[in-house]
């Protein structure tokens, strides 16, 4: 029986690595998960390698892909290439965070993403935060509400991640302006919210007391 290869006992570990440079834009791709998966043959088992990579320029372009050979190299090269080539933009908001919550779902796996103030973080666990980390987002709140598969996770939250859009381009295609969107306090409102609360009167405070 082959001995397991050093790349597969790293199996919870991330991989961070710069890649050279291609047409102008740094990539950094993320192990998210490797599996050894046997095949069996009429001499034996055949055994292989499934990976699963996520690459991002941390500019708000991300990518998946899912790749399996004979070698472990060979799987990470063939799930990097993939991710390169599906790779999306997100609109972030002041480039550090999501513009707003949003829910994504695939197959079993559902995920619930919330943008969340400066200084917050990424808090996310497993394979959403390595979508975050390649993503570039600074500042967000992640919780996986399905599947624990990590395939799951990732196509759930790239299922959600589609569905960011920006307060510009939701004007755009409803052909309004961006105040309009959000819309505007009407001056009744505004002035019944800036009229100060009358105070109760001397003998209402004696009777309101009996």
């Amino acid at each position: 029986m082959a001995r397991e290869p050093k790349e597969s006992r790293s199996r919870d570990r991330d991989r961070d690595r710069e890649r050279e440079r291609e047409g102008g834009e740094e990539l950094i791709d993320k192990l998210v998960s490797i599996n050894r998966v046997a095949k069996v043959v009429k001499g034996g088992r055949r055994f292989s390698f499934a990976a699963l990579v996520v690459v991002g320029d941390q500019k708000g372009r991300v990518g998946y892909g899912a790749g399996k050979a004979r070698e472990v190299p060979e799987a990470i090269r063939k799930a990097t290439d993939r991710a390169k080539r599906s790779m999306i933009r997100v609109p972030m908001k002041e480039g550090r965070t999501l513009h707003h919550d949003v829910l994504g779902r695939y197959g079993a796996g559902a995920v619930v993403l919330r943008s969340a103030p400066a200084g917050t973080g990424i808090i996310a666990g497993g394979p959403i935060r390595a979508v975050f980390e390649t993503l570039g987002i600074a500042d967000v709140v992640a919780k996986s509400l399905g599947s624990r598969n990590p395939h799951n996770m990732v196509k759930a939250t790239f299922a959600a991640l589609q569905r960011c859009a920006s307060p510009r381009a939701v004007a755009a295609r409803r052909g309004k302006k961006v105040a309009e969107i959000f819309g505007r306090r009407e001056p009744a409102q505004a002035a019944q919210s800036a009229q100060p609360v009358p105070s109760a009167q001397p003998g209402q405070e004696a009777q309101a007391d009996a």
